[in-house]
């Protein structure tokens, strides 16, 4: 018996590879399904069954296709529906895999058909845990994403969990390794750790959900300082529940190379957004107008659902010469699936064409200081709030980039104000949100908090309540 973590970063999400005795498993599959493909063939084993812990908000699962391109079954836990076919498990039914059985164990409270795999091995042994959303290394799966589904409130919902936590998980062996479908940086908790395995005994140690006295505690602890869910959320679970279009369709239309005439035809008579994937330094110096960039070597993925909301959006892509294919692939884990091509030869193709170009008006840290103390503009910065109270420039307002759509309409075209986030990544996001929509009385800080706290700006960790956006 063998059991891999297949964790990608930017989603901060763990799919699971199960064999035994020439049969395979896989849990929670990434959209794309090559990489598991080619893995099947060089092991030599046969995928038997994909197990879903749930239908995910966060992303786009391979289940469909993958099923379809290996006569794998797809499972569900309890009350799952599905509009593809499944086999909808009862709770506590086995499932054989070689010489290892796999138990379904129904957890409902994250979403009413989220279910834990327990892993049995071939003694008889209950070996590990996969976890889902359910349960997470410091921390649990947000209560509150599935209320409307469920025609409940968070708090029923987080009653729920503590059932399933405090009735199913934690009689469960301390030595039991427990497999978490998320990690830090997921929007599906509020509290992970950076570790990505480890043992139930420990996370009933460390983890705050499984130490509290009572339910009414608990519900209290876990619905506690959640922030508001990304738009596009609600889309995804659509698809994983729906259905969706084939990766491979997805990939060959997003992949149509576009001269930077057809590009320009294109965004013209289709209204797509133009997305410029391109590193925030090089983005600011030189653009096609009206782009939005998002860097490609950041949290790209959630970043575009928090930031776009809308799967149905036509995207036309400017990227890095040779990363299209990634940038493609990478939109399709989130939903976005309307790429209809891409800007042939990258940016500097359009710039050869002498086509029209926008740049955002970037400053160093030390040119920040400088003027500041001069002319006393307004600062935003795009932070979160945790990071905003833990210091922050002082008298600056705290506007967190996920808020744009709230924020922007606030601001006053005729206001100077500089912005900032923490290095760079989220501050040109939102100037080139804002310059799209036609702000352009503003100056973006090269660096972000970052190098700002290196400069002598007056900085504090004191919360003016009047500054934060609420």
């Amino acid at each position: 018996m063998t059991v891999e973590q297949i964790y990608t970063g930017c989603l901060a999400q763990g799919a699971y590879y199960i064999t035994s005795n020439g049969e395979a498993a896989i849990i929670d599959p990434l959209r794309e399904t090559a990489p598991y493909l080619k893995r099947l063939e060089k092991d030599n084993v046969k995928l038997k069954y994909i197990f879903e812990t749930h239908f995910h908000a966060d992303f786009v699962s391979g289940h469909i296709d993958l099923s379809r391109e290996t006569g794998a079954k797809i499972i569900y836990g309890p009350t799952a529906k599905t509009g593809f076919e499944a086999v909808i498990a009862e709770d506590n039914q086995i499932f054989e895999l070689g010489n290892v059985k796999i138990k379904v164990l129904h957890t409902p409270g994250h979403t009413l058909e989220s279910s834990c795999y327990l892993l049995i091995d071939e003694n008889g042994k209950e070996k590990a845990l996969f976890s889902g959303d359910t349960l997470f290394l410091g921390d649990v799966g947000r209560p509150d994403l599935a209320q409307k589904a469920a025609n409940m409130t968070q708090d029923e919902l987080a009653g729920l969990l503590y059932d399933s936590l405090y009735t199913k998980i934690l009689p469960l062996p301390d030595d039991l390794t427990v497999y978490p479908a998320h990690g830090a940086g997921s929007a599906c908790g509020k509290n992970m750790m950076k570790e990505t395995v480890d043992t139930l005994g420990n996370q009933k140690k460390l983890n705050y959900a499984l130490n509290q006295p009572d339910k009414e505690s608990f519900i209290k602890a876990v619905t506690d300082g959640l922030l508001p869910p990304p738009a596009y959320f609600g889309m995804n679970v659509a698809m994983n529940q729906k259905g969706y279009n084939s990766f491979e369709n997805v990939l060959s239309g997003g992949l149509t190379p576009l001269s930077p005439d057809d590009f320009e035809a294109t965004a013209e008579e289709s209204g797509a957004l133009i997305l410029d994937t391109r590193n925030d330094k090089i983005f600011s110096k030189a653009f096609i107008p009206q782009s939005v960039n998002i860097g490609i070597d950041g949290d790209f993925a959630p970043w575009v659902g928090a930031m776009l909301a809308d799967v149905g959006q036509p995207i036309l892509l400017v990227t890095e010469v040779g990363r299209e294919e990634e940038t493609v692939t990478r939109l399709s884990r989130v939903g976005f699936d309307k790429v209809l091509g891409y800007l042939k030869g990258g940016f500097e193709a359009w710039a050869k064409a002498g086509k029209e170009t926008d740049q955002v008006n970037r400053i160093t840290a030390g040119e920040f200081a400088s003027r500041l103390n001069v002319y006393q503009d307004k600062v935003i910065d795009v932070r979160r709030e945790s990071e905003y109270t833990a210091e922050h420039v002082e008298e600056s307002y705290n506007r967190p980039l996920d808020a744009i759509n709230d924020w922007v309409k606030d601001i006053d075209p005729k206001e100077h104000f500089f912005l900032h986030c923490a290095g760079g990544y989220r501050s040109m996001i939102a100037a080139s949100i804002l310059q799209a929509r036609g702000y352009r009385n503003f100056i973006e800080v090269e660096g972000g908090f970052k190098a700002i706290a290196q400069t002598n700006i007056p900085k504090t960790d004191y919360v003016c309540q009047s500054k934060v956006l609420n």
